[in-house]
């Protein structure tokens, strides 16, 4: 017989730091969160500075779900120069087990709900629903709103 447990996952106080660090003080590019060992708390695995985006897809397993933040920055057509939006991912590729992927997805809202200032929520199971040109579709569809 299979048990499920109603998850309990908290956000480490290193999490929700790093993400004020990214949103407020533009100090990381991006960053890439997992579940601890015990799977009961949300971790910082890396952040990064790097501004290249292929750099960031590169940290998302092939195997195994993770989630991430990421300041996207995108050029906004008629010369009005760039804008920044703070996107959200939830990395859960079809190749993870049945288990990680479940685990992650249970407790998504944990970490979700405790980062204000989110401006996309990007889904991704395999690599072209996380590229750029789709992520780009995405946050410049609300471009004239916050």
């Amino acid at each position: 017989m299979t048990r499920f447990h109603s998850l309990r996952v908290s956000v480490t106080d290193e999490a929700l730091s790093a993400f004020n660090d990214l949103k407020l003080g533009k100090k990381y590019k991006f960053i890439i969160f997992a579940l601890n060992d015990k799977k009961t708390e949300i971790i910082v695995e890396e952040t990064s500075t790097d501004k290249d985006y292929e750099v960031f897809l590169e940290k998302l397993p092939e195997n195994a779900s993770k989630y991430a933040i990421y300041d996207f920055e995108y050029e906004i057509g008629g010369g009005e120069g760039k804008r920044s939006k703070i996107v959200f991912y939830s990395w859960s590729p079809d190749t993870a087990s049945i288990k990680d992927k479940m685990v992650y997805a249970s407790s998504k809202d944990a970490l979700r709900r405790s980062l204000n200032g989110v401006a996309a929520d990007i889904q991704g199971t395999d690599f072209s629903e996380v590229s750029y040109a789709t992520v780009l579709e995405k946050v410049s569809r609300g471009a004239g709103s916050h």
